[in-house]
């Protein structure tokens, strides 16, 4: 049976990984053996945590409200809670984006909030 050398085939194989643990410290982009490890554990750690990254933009979100809802005198739980009563439809986001950058437009919302008490 002919041997196979696969030159050309494994070469770039290896350089792919290679080049995608280029900025790994050490022998991890170096050597292929621990440079695929390494990619490997990279890889599955970004697609985790480009799920996880959701929930923490979530929690940064909630606490910045809370902190402003405080600042008027509801805890997030009740100021959520007087949000749906009053129809507001605006999402976390936006809401911790006008906690932050404009006070005085969130004050008008808890204005607003507190009225429909």
């Amino acid at each position: 049976m002919t041997r196979v050398k696969r030159g050309n085939v494994a070469r770039q194989r290896r350089n792919k990984i290679l080049k995608l643990a280029k900025g790994f410290r050490g022998s991890h982009h170096r050597l292929f053996r621990t440079a695929n490890q390494q990619v490997m554990k990279a890889l599955r750690n970004a697609y985790r945590d480009r799920r996880k990254k959701k929930g923490d933009f979530r929690t940064l979100w909630i606490a910045r409200i809370n902190a402003a809802a405080r600042a008027h005198g509801l805890r997030y739980s009740e100021f959520t809670g007087l949000l749906k009563k009053a129809n507001v439809e605006l999402n976390r986001k936006v809401l911790s984006q006008m906690a932050v950058l404009d006070p005085q437009g969130f004050t008008q919302v808890v204005d607003l909030v507190k009225g429909a008490r």
